[in-house]
């Protein structure tokens, strides 16, 4: 899907690319990528870089283009990973800018409310739309993170009573979410020190937008970080929690077994095909039942004692 914006803010929709015009790609179709690839003269292996999952954060200078990957944060409707990343992919050339990615996001303008679109309507330097998408970008990571942390305190309370796995698999489904993250944002922070470093982004108002990019992306590292070392030893103390209620389950079962046993062993041996002085006694029965319940009082009573 191709959609032209007049700005980058998104607002106005146009059906040709014009001068300074933002074009938004998500998903794009062979043939779509063809096209851009024939219009506007940029490798094929750009865009087929930006869609593979795996790429990782980069910047690079060519003569007719600058292309940009930042790797940002998304949803997920699979329920194994509820937040992983994907890499946004920004190509800057003479008379337009590109961003492809594979999915809808937060990231970019069209997906934000409108006042959180307001900041994007005057801006014509390419660079300092990209500084804003890596500003954005920190935003939506912390947003996130913020979310796996009430997601892991409502998996904290479910635990302190489990004695089952289930609990322990959502928690490791979040560290796997906080390991995306801190790698995709170490990733981002390497490609904003490449943009520091260019000539080309440099100005005064670029460099207070880069210095804001730069502190929301640390905090969100130093958060994920946090939460990653958390995760760890959560996951170290509730396995032995987890641990420690099953043995007691298994104390309750041995001793229900053990009470058990007694009335048992008793009714078995008088009940056996030989004499026992109580075969002719019309006492005999309620005898051995109270001798059984008597000793079972008894196992009770020095169980309880023993804890």
């Amino acid at each position: 899907m191709i959609k032209i914006y007049k700005t980058f803010g998104g607002f106005v929709e146009i059906p040709h690319p014009e001068p300074a015009c933002w074009m938004n790609v998500i998903n794009p179709e062979q043939a779509e990528i063809q096209h851009l690839v024939e219009t506007f003269a940029i490798p094929a292996d750009l865009i087929h870089d930006i869609l593979d999952r795996d790429e990782r954060s980069r910047v690079e200078f060519d003569e007719g283009w600058t292309l940009v990957i930042l790797r940002i944060p998304v949803e997920s409707n699979n329920e194994s990973l509820p937040f992983h990343t994907l890499p946004l992919g920004i190509i800057v050339l003479k008379d337009c800018t590109l961003t492809v990615c594979l999915q809808d996001n937060e990231v970019l303008p069209t997906a934000q409310m409108k006042p959180a679109r307001e900041q994007y309507r005057q801006i014509r330097d390419p660079f300092n739309f990209i500084l804003r998408l890596f500003l954005r970008s920190g935003n939506i990571y912390l947003k996130y993170l913020n979310q796996i942390n009430q997601i892991t305190s409502l998996i904290e309370q479910d635990l302190k009573k489990s004695i089952k796995n289930r609990e322990l698999n959502k928690l490791l489904k979040m560290e796997k979410c906080l390991v995306y993250f801190i790698t995709s944002i170490k990733a981002n922070e390497i490609a904003l020190e490449k943009l520091k470093n260019s000539r080309k982004v440099m100005n005064e108002v670029n460099e207070d937008l880069l210095e804001d990019a730069f502190i929301e992306n640390r905090q969100a590292l130093e958060i994920s970080q946090i939460y990653a070392d958390i995760q760890s030893g959560m996951m170290d103390a509730y396995a032995s929690i987890i641990s420690n209620n099953l043995n007691a389950v298994m104390r309750r079962l041995t001793v229900i077994s053990i009470i058990l046993m007694i009335p048992t062993l008793i009714v078995s041996i008088f009940g056996m095909n030989v004499p026992n002085f109580l075969e002719h006694s019309r006492w005999a029965l309620p005898a051995i039942l109270a001798a059984a319940l008597a000793f079972s009082l008894i196992g009770v009573f020095l169980m309880k004692r023993r804890q």
